[in-house]
């Protein structure tokens, strides 16, 4: 695996405004521009946060549908 560096892009780039955490991984725009060049240690703890940032974003989504006035 000489070279290849592990990423969880899924090709859905859209950045949430309240997190800056984007919509399809769950990193920040720093971390997606620095990406290539962080430590490999690093990118395996922002890794294993991923999925809780998603679902941080996912659970803000759900509870704001909750808020928006008929018709909206």
């Amino acid at each position: 695996m000489s070279g290849v560096i592990e990423s969880p892009c899924v090709k859905i780039c859209a950045i949430d405004a309240t997190t800056g955490w984007c919509l399809g991984c769950g990193r920040s725009m720093a971390e997606i521009g620095g990406w290539s060049t962080l430590a490999p240690d690093r990118r395996r703890t922002i890794m294993t946060e991923l999925e809780a940032r998603k679902e941080k974003i996912a659970g803000r989504d759900a509870r704001s549908r909750l808020y928006r006035l008929p018709g909206s």
